[in-house]
């Protein structure tokens, strides 16, 4: 294992932890209104809107540095044929 994934999954994990706490200790509803977008203001738990906005997050991460490797044209990573 890579010391770079394993430092990201610390990362992740310590991210979850805020996720999870922030839910714990808000429990009262938030109201969220985006004009432009959603025509009534939406009203839920603040739990799962930190999860709403956090999965959006991961989501536009994943989507910004998802195909961004070149693809190698066989030169020296590959086994040689001798």
């Amino acid at each position: 294992m890579s010391a770079k994934l394993l430092l990201k999954t610390v990362f992740l994990i310590v991210v979850l932890l805020f996720l999870v706490l922030m839910g714990m200790e808000n429990r009262g509803t938030v109201e969220f209104a985006l004009k432009p977008v959603l025509p009534t203001k939406v009203t839920l738990p603040s739990a799962l809107m930190y999860f709403a906005f956090f999965a959006v997050g991961v989501l536009t991460g994943t989507i910004l540095t998802a195909g961004g490797g070149k693809a190698s044209s066989g030169g020296s990573g590959g086994k040689s044929g001798k």
